[in-house]
């Protein structure tokens, strides 16, 4: 009786008999207690994705789903579980375009967003078992523009990347002491940024690299982030398969503190016997994943798991080790209690109200979509005055079409550019369309326009190809690298400038491009990320003035494709990104133009010097001086002139993306933390922050350096 009493006092709705219930007891000791309770069977199936749970014990399951940018349940892959209740979800930007908003805050909320759908999903009984597993976000670098997976990641700089995955991860957990939203599976642990040949090269680099630049964000995900999952990658590292390496358990485990799910890419096992050849057989393979710390397997992996076992080459004992940590992230989900605490147990059940049908998630959707659009040039011709406009012509292939991408779900409506123009400038202004020039009706609606808009680009599906083929070299996505980066349907820009000087280039891509003709001669050009349900109603809130673009480019775009270094050369620093290329950029990393102007001055910094473990904040004016409202990403980079080991010439280590009014000054403050400021020594075996002198550089891009200081570090 003492017992029911304490437990419903407790919290729960029923009496609760098994230990690993009791909410007041360690996660610890409630994982002990379940596992000791779970036969070898019940251990064996909780290292599948679709984790079945225990139901004999009142255990529940889930799965897992994917998330880039929104929660992947049906889409292109159809990722949606036949029968169990297919549904649309609010689409967003790819996640290379989230991560051109800059905004930390924001990318946090539509983390939050998404998870509050797949909740919904899982538990209104409409729908079925939508997974509380979300495989995001993408951890991994994109130091090659040519890498076709580059849409699903945060661009080249660690930093960057390493702070928008903490906000991702954040937001997909939400701040419940307890309980979680839903659990973040990071992807894909480590240097996975090539597509051909991913199965069986190496992605070979020093420990420095390792620590300070390919595992930057991974760490930080796990130690500031909280993320307490992480899917192994295809390749090799340093000649061992990353499935098998023993930095899974070495690093992220005993040196982070990774406690939960380490999974294996879809077929990652297979792939060590057919593929790596690091093993005889399945068995082996399996056993070796066990031992390595792999917790799931996204793979048909029981037979021969079974088989490990009875051969003795893994035991029962490193099973159960390997379902506990599955068994702690679904303990951190509330899957094994039944506490009516949980901020989350009611979502899609006491509110039944279709989330993405809801107003404010039109209005997330069309927000990112608005603070991921760069504004790559503009001579004066944005934005666009409706008032002044009589017709406009809409050309090219990327005009009435939004294409979701492999790891997107089924968006509720899609708003192409050219209905979000129509939508914009309304029924007192001619809206002419050609998808092409067949005919000369491209030229033909651009002369009899007053101004033309040209949309062009990628196409993340290569509009329906088989796996891993493209229609055009400069196209890339999943199982395929672009062979190019030049863009084939320029010649349509040219010819539609020749019929119209007032003509605005719009790149709908999942990629950068080098476009130095573009740059040279068109009047203005956008570039926006594919996929979100609100582009075009985004992209033509920036052309007509509704909102000024602040946007600013993750990559660094290239001149010319001989700029970039070897595809599978990963040292990066042999001229890799904007740290290390000694070339001149197309469009630097950081870069971003607006409707108005800023100007900076006044940098203070609250210390003269820094030791370990201070925060310096910096602090400068910034003065809107043009006369449109407007958001500013203000922009800190540090380099180490005294430095004796090798560093980058430069590093982001701060920004801040503001609002500020036309005529109006407003201080910004940038806080810079030590930690930031040091470096890998292998000797030592830790970060460690080296004396002398750094100089900050703030601006509106890595090259567009406006103040300039300097610290000492004592």
């Amino acid at each position: 009786m003492a017992f029911v009493l304490f437990t419903l006092l407790a919290g729960y709705t029923i009496a609760q008999p098994y230990p690993f219930q009791n909410i007041n007891l360690s996660d610890d000791e409630r994982l002990d207690n379940l596992v000791s309770l779970m036969t070898l069977e019940e251990k064996l199936d909780n290292l599948s994705p679709r984790l079945p749970g225990v139901p004999r014990l009142g255990v529940k399951g889930t799965r897992i789903v994917e998330g880039l940018h929104g929660l992947a349940y049906s889409g292109p892959a159809n990722w949606a579980v036949k029968g169990e209740g297919e549904a649309p979800t609010t689409t967003f930007p790819q996640a290379i375009g989230l991560a051109q908003m800059w905004d930390p805050a924001l990318h946090e909320q539509i983390a939050a967003w998404e998870a509050y759908e797949a909740r919904f999903l899982a538990q209104n009984q409409h729908y079925g078992k939508a997974g509380l597993i979300v495989l995001a976000p993408n951890a991994d670098l994109g130091r090659d523009i040519r890498w076709g997976r580059t849409e699903e990641c945060y661009g080249e700089d660690a930093y960057l990347a390493s702070v928008l995955t903490v906000a991702y991860v954040k937001g997909l957990q939400g701040p419940h002491p307890r309980y979680w939203r839903t659990a973040s599976l990071m992807k894909h642990f480590l240097a996975n940024s090539n597509e051909n040949n991913r199965f069986t090269n190496s992605s070979d680099f020093d420990e420095q690299l390792f620590r300070e630049y390919y595992a930057y964000a991974f760490y930080k995900g796990v130690t500031e982030g909280g993320s307490r999952a992480f899917m192994a990658a295809y390749n090799k590292h340093n000649g061992i398969p990353c499935h098998v390496h023993p930095m899974l358990r070495d690093i992220t485990v005993d040196e982070w503190g990774q406690n939960g799910i380490i999974c294996t890419d879809g077929g990652g096992l297979r792939r060590l016997v057919t593929e790596h050849r690091s093993f005889p057989d399945y068995p082996e393979a399996a056993a070796a994943c066990i031992k390595a710390g792999i917790s799931m397997f996204l793979d048909q992996y029981k037979p021969s798991l079974q088989e490990a076992l009875d051969k003795g080459l893994v035991s029962e004992e490193a099973i159960s080790h390997a379902v506990r940590s599955n068994l702690r992230v679904m303990l951190k989900l509330g899957l094994l209690d039944n506490n009516r605490n949980n901020p989350y147990a009611y979502i899609g059940i006491r509110d039944t109200i279709r989330p993405w049908m809801k107003p404010e998630a039109m209005e997330l959707a069309r927000k990112a979509t608005r603070e991921s659009i760069v504004l790559l040039k503009n001579d004066g011709l944005l934005p666009l005055n409706k008032g002044r406009l009589t017709s406009v012509a809409v050309i090219g292939p990327s005009a009435d079409l939004v294409v979701s991408d492999w790891y997107s779900g089924t968006p509720p409506y899609r708003v192409s550019v050219l209905e979000g123009i129509r939508n914009a400038v309304g029924e007192n202004v001619a809206v002419h369309f050609a998808a092409s020039n067949k005919a000369d009706s491209a030229i033909i609606a651009a002369r009899g326009a007053d101004v033309a808009i040209v949309c062009i680009g990628s196409h993340p599906l290569s509009y329906g190809l088989g796996w891993g083929q493209n229609y055009v070299a400069s196209d890339g996505r999943e199982e395929v690298d672009r062979q190019a980066i030049s863009l084939e349907q320029e010649d349509l820009v040219k010819l539609v400038l020749a019929a119209n000087p007032n003509t605005v280039l719009v790149l709908v891509s999942s990629f950068p491009y080098a476009i130095p003709w573009a740059k040279e001669h068109m009047p203005a050009i956008l570039h926006i990320t594919q996929s979100s349900q609100e582009l075009g109603n985004g992209i033509a809130d920036i052309l007509f003035g509704a909102e000024s673009p602040a946007g600013r480019l993750v990559q660094t775009w290239p001149a010319t494709i001989e700029h970039l270094p070897p595809m599978l050369d990963y040292d990066i620093r042999h001229g890799r990104t904007y740290m290390y290329s000694r070339q001149q950029p197309l469009f630097p990393f950081g870069h971003g133009l607006s409707y108005t102007s800023f100007e900076y001055a006044g940098i203070q910094t609250s210390h003269s010097a820094i030791r370990d473990g201070d925060v310096v904040e910096v602090a400068m004016n910034v003065k809107n001086t043009g006369a449109f409202d407007s958001d500013e990403v203000v922009q800190l980079y540090v380099s180490f002139p005294d430095s004796k080991v090798e560093r980058p010439m430069k590093a982001l280590k701060g920004f801040r993306r503001i609002h500020i009014h036309a005529g109006e000054s407003r201080p910004v403050t940038i806080p810079l933390d030590s930690n930031e400021l040091k470096y890998w020594d292998e000797a030592q075996h830790a970060f460690v922050l080296e004396p002398g002198r750094v100089q900050l550089l703030i601006g509106a891009s890595s090259e567009d350096i406006r103040l300039r200081g300097e610290l000492v570090v004592e």
